[in-house]
């Protein structure tokens, strides 16, 4: 349950008609590979390929969700996970040194998109000699990686999960986007921008409910008010703790360029309409939304879902009861595992 790395040298058209002449994908893998079990897990924004077990006493992003039994069961499939082209956890992105350069790319890297991801995606599945994907599951950003398989590579899997994601970021989402991309292009220490893009960003993942239990008002050392500019709340502290523990973990070019490709996003925009976009889906899809996420609203989902209903596509829709926000899907699986388990069976 080491990393691995594929390496392409296959070249790689962007939807901007960049071409990257080379690239590598990081990607992990879990479970056995029997011909017809392979499931394909995409990640969220700031995740990586390692999603499952503990590996250097650090636990995968979804290591309640894979493994043997569990909701992904690796008893019964193989499933894979790779970093997305872009990031900085292992595949080619902004960090990366240019080829012709020998140079960090910086912000001279290409401006990806959602689809050029799963490009890159797809050719890692030919490189382990997958025909046909059994199901590919992600959420949010990794939501948005379901959708594109579905549309540009109709024949490569007979199962899609889509949780907690959009056809297209609606104007309160791009918003928050572009808060945390102004905030790391503004600063002069990069650091800091990155901190408080993560600071805005940790914001929209969690419910109200969730705010109000873990932290309410109460204050983080004092029983009273100090009459002070200085942090003293516990949730001001606790965003402060997440923002710097970010910039240890991911690069800011990284999360521009990312963040940048959510909200590009736009099937309607791409497609002409979502029903075009969905014409020729013909994997079997479950459309799963979360009660109190408020980022990637219930509405979004359910009319991701009612399009494919109306185009005679086999789609199930849910909304899944948790008040743990719109990181539900990576924290409350108890509550998504009733329908991801049976829906995944061959």
């Amino acid at each position: 349950m080491t990393t691995k790395f594929f390496h392409s040298h296959e070249p790689l058209t962007l939807e901007s008609n960049e071409v990257l002449k080379s690239f590598t994908l990081a990607y992990q893998t879990y479970g056995e590979y029997r011909g017809d079990n392979a499931i394909l897990v995409c990640h969220a924004l700031s995740g990586d390929a390692h999603a499952a077990f503990e590996i250097e006493g650090k636990k995968g992003w979804w290591h309640e969700a894979i493994g043997p039994h569990k909701m992904i069961d690796t008893e019964k499939f193989f499933v894979i996970c790779s970093n997305v082209l872009g990031s900085c956890k292992g595949s080619t992105g902004p960090g990366s040194i240019d080829p012709l350069t020998q140079k960090k790319f910086d912000k001279t890297f290409p401006v990806i998109t959602i689809a050029d991801m799963v490009n890159a995606q797809e050719k890692l599945i030919r490189h382990l000699n997958i025909e046909s994907l059994h199901a590919v599951i992600g959420g949010s950003m990794g939501g948005m990686q379901v959708l594109q398989w579905g549309i540009l590579y109709p024949d490569k899997m007979k199962r899609c999960i889509c949780i907690a994601s959009a056809a297209q970021l609606n104007a309160q989402a791009l918003a928050f986007g572009a808060i945390g991309r102004f905030a790391i292009l503004s600063h002069d220490q990069v650091s800091q921008g990155l901190s408080l893009a993560r600071m805005v960003g940790h914001v929209t993942y969690l419910s109200e409910k969730a705010m109000n239990q873990k932290f309410g008002r109460k204050l983080q050392h004092d029983k009273e008010y100090q009459y002070d500019v200085k942090p003293e709340f516990q949730i001001e502290s606790y965003l402060q703790y997440q923002g710097e523990k970010f910039t240890k973990q991911f690069e800011a070019d990284a999360y521009v360029y990312l963040s940048k490709a959510m909200s590009y996003f736009d099937l309607a925009k791409k497609y002409g309409s979502l029903e075009q976009a969905f014409e020729n889906i013909r994997a079997k899809f479950l459309i799963l939304s979360i009660s109190s996420d408020w980022i990637y609203p219930e509405p979004y989902s359910k009319e991701i879902a009612k399009t494919m209903m109306r185009l005679n596509k086999d789609v199930s829709y849910a909304c899944i009861p948790s008040d743990y926000g719109h990181d539900s899907f990576l924290i409350d699986i108890p509550a998504f595992e009733p329908l991801v388990k049976p829906f995944l069976q061959p």
